[in-house]
């Protein structure tokens, strides 16, 4: 008896699977965001790396969805591709390796504001500390649960730290 249930469900499940409109499943590369509510798409267009723009997209959906650990985990990917983005354009990438892999982002932000090819500015280099915070608690840290709030206090640091690290990598 117990079994003709589980069959009856699965059947049912498929063939609501097999009507489901297409329309309700994402495209597997994902959506654009409705907002640009934490980086300006403007900012990244154009780079001619699309991954950059899709991470940004990931940054501005997770935010407008109230995904704030998800926005801040994503911030720190974009920063460690930035930065390895500027190594490479200015062919210093084996600068920030270690047994031919890239460091963590740790190591990255201590080589970049050490790197002399480049003159930082003094915003890019007082906000990189804290927008890794961020991103290391939202992605590390068992008990933290990141809030609208953390993301709105680094905005304006990462619309900085973006602008410079694209010009840097020769992107802008």
């Amino acid at each position: 008896m117990r079994s003709d249930l589980g069959r009856s469900v699965l059947q049912l499940a498929k063939s609501l699977q097999d009507v489901a409109p297409r329309e309700w499943v994402p495209p597997s590369e994902g959506l654009p965001p409705k907002s640009e509510m934490v980086v300006y798409h403007a900012l990244v267009r154009g780079t001619r790396r699309s991954y950059i723009e899709r991470i940004v997209y990931q940054i501005n959906g997770a935010y407008e969805n109230g995904w704030y650990d998800a926005c801040a985990v994503m911030i720190r990917r974009l920063l460690e591709t930035l930065i390895i983005e500027t190594f490479e354009a200015h062919d210093l990438a084996d600068r920030i390796k270690k047994n031919d892999d890239f460091m963590y982002l740790r190591d990255l932000i201590g080589v970049t504001l050490a790197e002399k090819s480049w003159n930082l500015g003094r915003n890019t280099k007082k906000a990189l500390p804290k927008l890794k915070d961020i991103g290391d608690k939202s992605a590390h840290s068992r008990r933290y649960i990141a809030v609208r709030q953390d993301i709105d206090d680094v905005r304006s640091d990462l619309r900085t730290v973006v602008q410079e690290l694209l010009i840097l990598a020769r992107l802008k």
